[in-house]
């Protein structure tokens, strides 16, 4: 928060086109991997700035700034993602939104909540009355032409999609009933991890778009309410299907 008051001062550098890092990520991290190791030292880790460090049953999964472009360009979106896992289950999930100071978080078989509050995913029942959110890819990214099939497959039977700029707080709101689902090509498993255990406990489907693949394992997700997800997931991937 100490640098989104002073976003004008930031260290800012660029990993690829539309890809940025600042000061406030690489402090953020730092201080996670402090505070997470300092207390459980034999754990293991992979955040998005410091990579990973050796293997063990627990290990930290960290995004420190999720949305960094949303945070140099002062929209108040963005958020901090931590997930444990545990022997290779995903076993807590905590996504935290500093500026609007929402927390969302989940335990394995304990279920999801908002800053304490048990939440839920939404009772939408109807996909054209859905609205769903996605990431656009950006700059060079091979799936753009993919990512537009998509989207123009869903607009014509669903009541709007938002591309907000943070998967992390996207998955959160599928969980708190704010989107009703989401999908996102080859995210990374920092961006998703802390989701995908807030979005089990709060009752959504979740899978990957090839049904013989996981979202921990490619990186690609699609989610929704259980109501939604069957014909959600079939406009997808019929349309993979027909550009494969």
């Amino acid at each position: 928060m100490h640098y989104w008051l002073d976003r004008q001062n930031l260290s800012i550098h660029t990993k690829r086109a539309g890809d940025f890092l600042s000061q406030a990520d690489l402090e953020a991290e730092a201080c996670l991997k402090t505070i997470l190791l300092g207390a459980r030292p034999d754990d293991g880790w992979l955040g998005e700035e410091t990579g990973a460090s050796h293997s063990a049953r627990r290990r930290w999964i960290v995004d420190p700034l999720d949305g960094t472009t949303n945070f140099l360009r002062g929209i108040p979106h963005w958020a901090v993602s931590i997930a444990l896992e545990v022997d290779g289950q995903r076993r807590l999930g905590v996504v935290h939104d500093p500026v609007k100071a929402e927390t969302f978080s989940a335990h394995l078989g304990h279920g999801a909540h908002q800053n304490g509050a048990p939440i839920h995913v939404s009772g939408t029942d109807d996909l054209s009355a859905a609205l769903f959110g996605t990431g656009i890819p950006f700059g060079g990214m091979a799936h753009i032409d993919d990512h537009a099939a998509d989207i123009a497959a869903l607009m014509p039977h669903c009541a709007g999609v938002r591309r907000m700029g943070a998967a992390a707080l996207d998955l959160a709101y599928v969980a708190a009933g704010r989107l009703d689902g989401f999908w996102e090509r080859r995210l990374q498993q920092w961006d998703i991890a802390a989701g995908l255990v807030i979005l089990h406990e709060s009752g959504a489907r979740t899978a990957a778009l090839d049904p013989a693949e996981r979202p921990e394992a490619t990186g690609t997700v699609m989610t929704a309410t259980p109501m939604l997800f069957d014909a959600f997931a079939k406009l997808l991937r019929d349309q993979t299907l027909r550009r494969a």
